[in-house]
């Protein structure tokens, strides 16, 4: 197979498994963004390819995956790679910038999911931090933000002797 052949199927597989995620096929997004992967791996190291970019694209899609599936262990160590990736890039007014928030919100629900709860508001709070920062498009910004801020307040709530931000005591109401 040669080189451009490989490059062309690899990103199509990307573009397929974005399609099944939007179509909630989580099953079939995973298999194909692992199929995405496997396809990269045959492209010679000679060529001009980001193998490092592309996998962190690859494990972004993936988690989305797996945190839709519950599989929280596997999207931990999926978005782990993505995020060796984007945090040593950082760029937030790049395409990549939206990977980079995915990444970082896939592994806040994850680690919830865990019960690292401690890990987890921390992780919420960073893509809060994000989302505003973020240059250009960013689909649902509002309803995100909202989303996270509703984690944010979930996770305060369940970690034990902790209140949350707002939180205020009954008489606090009557003073």
């Amino acid at each position: 197979m040669k080189p451009l052949k490989q490059v062309g199927q690899s990103y199509l597989a990307l573009i397929d498994g974005e399609r099944q995620l939007q179509q909630g096929l989580f099953e079939e997004a995973a298999a194909t963004y692992r199929r995405a992967m496997g396809v990269s791996r045959t492209i010679p190291q000679d060529e001009a390819f980001d193998y490092d970019g592309f996998d962190a694209i690859a494990h972004t899609g993936l988690s989305c995956a797996l945190v839709n599936m519950e599989r929280y262990p596997e999207t931990l160590e999926s978005v782990e790679i993505a995020l060796r990736y984007f945090n040593r890039r950082g760029e937030l007014n790049q395409d990549e910038g939206k990977l980079w928030i995915d990444a970082v919100y896939n592994r806040a629900v994850a680690l919830e999911g865990v019960g690292r709860l401690d890990e987890a508001l921390k992780a919420f709070r960073i893509v809060s931090e994000m989302i505003p920062e973020r240059k250009g498009e960013l689909k649902n910004r509002e309803a995100l933000l909202q989303v996270v801020a509703q984690s944010i307040k979930r996770v305060e709530t369940a970690l034990p002797g902790k209140k949350p931000a707002d939180y205020k005591a009954w008489w606090e109401f009557w003073a």
